[in-house]
């Protein structure tokens, strides 16, 4: 809902007399940060950014890099940008379109990736929360006196709180897409209506630009015109009396389709909680079988935001003078489609997926995806340890729902059941472009114990389908950032090993003694420090320096 606070203001604008629409606007732009501020240095340009572009000014400069293969584990990549070509994937084993596993990797036709939430029919593109699904698995068996077994207090606990929680979400992602619906309707009224006043008063004026003024002197001459002049003269009452009317009507216009795109996104998210809806058809394979590894298709594509986001922030084009620039000048996306645009990734398909990028080159994997239910953990787990295994850095984003995941599991986790710890994960929270106690998003969950470090996750501008561009926040986006200086760290320091990569970053981060910040998800203060393991805000640059002294200095081997 955070992308639509604005709609709320403009209820305010339209019907209650509050701050306009247009000086809002105004103020936010010119108090805003550049598109490419997570990329810039605190001291040289005043923005909390990772200070990329000074490393390539100076350390990196004229310094050779290895091709670094990223594996982007989301929902799919346009992978035609113009931002993005020539910087995909592609599996020079597999001849495109033959129909044949040429590499007998088990995947046909696999040339820059796999889909494994889709089939030969097609994709899907919705899913079930994993709550709903765990609620289906159990109902029967907990809901049925004859089945249940109520004396296992453990596996009633954990019924009861699933139930619990697929109901209380079910009602308020219903309940929201209601109230939605309900302002829509009042917007598009008052578009209507605004619009129609416009069109009217500009038939009879002749005015090419419309102001308070002009509608004051306007000539209403019959009663249909009165009433369009006194509609305008009430709207004016809350917007700046030199705002052009048309120019209102554009933004008005802007949100209200917004506004609708936001309820497509809601109603699809009712659907995720819809019990009767059978998501996985499309696919094919055996739902219920965890360990099953061959299924879905080559497209690598998808029409949604997510995943074509997360592969500019990590290596959009920094040479082409068009769009804006990823984090790292070395680096191939390999897309794998496992995360629904609505709904919860399937464990099984974050298993395969891990272990497709592993097997296929990928040296680090960029997971923006998380839930709070995870049935199969234990598949998931074996594709972490043949990661760690194989050297190959998992980064992950630690979710946007202001919670201490200290306390609350958000799955996948890198914690094994021996009760040790994957040496190959990162855990991201985001930070904001905003100082003092705002320096952390609000949405952002933290963890002491869990997360590794902070990084820019709000305003960030990069790709999105079509050759577009767009800001959007969470940790979804702190998670590519990092992803790149790993990337970066890899193929201009070859020699370093995960491992290393893991700890250079940590403890290059840039630390804020005495820094109170807004704890995400309450009105409470606390230390920056506190709220990750490093307590630091990462730095590319302060990154490379250490790890340009990195192999001599013994004591950090």
């Amino acid at each position: 809902m955070k992308r639509f606070t604005g709609f709320a203001l403009l209820f305010i604008i339209l019907f209650s007399g509050g701050s306009s629409l247009a000086q809002s606007a105004q103020t936010d732009s010119l108090q805003g940060p550049p598109l490419n501020w997570f990329l810039l240095d605190p001291d040289a340009d005043k923005f909390q950014g990772i200070s990329i572009e000074k490393a390539y000014q100076s350390i990196l400069k004229d310094r050779p890099a290895k091709k670094i293969i990223v594996a982007v584990i989301d929902t799919g990549v346009d992978i035609d940008h113009e931002d993005l070509k020539g910087l995909i994937w592609i599996n020079e084993k597999e001849i495109a379109g033959n129909g044949v596993d040429d590499d007998k990797n088990g995947y046909v036709d696999d040339v820059n990736g796999w889909n494994f939430i889709g089939g030969k029919n097609g994709s899907t593109t919705n899913d079930h929360a994993e709550v709903t699904r765990e609620y289906m698995r159990l109902k029967d068996q907990f809901e049925n006196p004859s089945k249940s077994n109520k004396k296992d207090k453990e596996a009633m606990a954990y019924w009861e709180k699933v139930k619990t929680k697929y109901e209380n979400d079910s009602k308020a992602n219903q309940k929201k897409l209601d109230e939605f619906t309900e302002q829509f309707s009042l917007y598009a009224n008052a578009l209507y209506t605004i619009d129609y006043c416009d069109s009217i008063i500009r038939q009879n004026s002749k005015l090419e630009r419309i102001t308070l003024k002009e509608i004051d002197a306007f000539d209403a001459s019959n009663d249909t015109l009165l009433m369009v002049q006194r509609t305008l003269q009430s709207v004016y009452q809350s917007l700046d009396p030199d705002t052009e009317l048309g120019d209102f009507l554009t933004e008005l216009q802007t949100h209200v389709i917004g506004l609708k795109e936001y309820i497509d996104y809601l109603q699809e998210a009712v659907k995720s909680y819809d019990l009767t809806f059978k998501p996985r058809e499309v696919v094919g394979d055996d739902e219920n079988n965890a360990s099953e590894r061959y299924y879905g298709n080559n497209d690598v594509k998808d029409s949604g935001k997510h995943g074509t986001h997360v592969a500019g922030i990590i290596a959009a084009n920094r040479s082409n003078e068009v769009g804006m620039k990823g984090v790292a000048d070395n680096v191939l996306i390999m897309p794998i489609r496992v995360v629904p645009s609505s709904g919860d990734e399937r464990d099984k398909d974050v298993a395969n997926g891990i272990l497709y990028a592993v097997d296929n080159g990928a040296k680090v994997i960029n997971m923006s995806f998380g839930k709070y239910f995870s049935p199969n953990k234990d598949v998931v787990e074996k594709a972490i340890r043949y990661a760690e295994q194989k050297g190959v850095l998992l980064i992950h984003a630690a979710g946007n729902d202001g919670d201490d995941i200290d306390v609350k599991d958000h799955f996948p986790v890198p914690n094994y059941t021996n009760g040790k710890t994957a040496s190959n994960w990162m855990e991201i929270g985001a930070s904001s472009w905003g100082e003092g106690k705002e320096f952390v998003a609000d949405f952002s969950n933290y963890g002491k114990k869990t997360v590794d470090v902070f990084s820019p996750g709000t305003a960030i501008y990069a790709t999105v389908p079509g050759n577009e561009y767009e800001s959007l926040q969470g940790t979804s986006m702190a998670t590519p950032v990092v992803a790149g200086i790993a990337a970066v760290l890899l193929g201009y320091f070859p020699e370093l090993s995960v491992t290393d990569v893991r700890e250079i970053i940590s403890k290059s981060s840039r630390r804020f003694d005495g820094l109170k910040v807004n704890k995400p998800g309450s009105s409470d203060e606390v230390d920056f420090s506190n709220l990750s393991k490093s307590g630091g805000l990462v730095n590319a640059y302060e990154a490379i320096k250490l790890a340009s002294t990195w192999k001599k200095t013994p004591s950090k081997r």
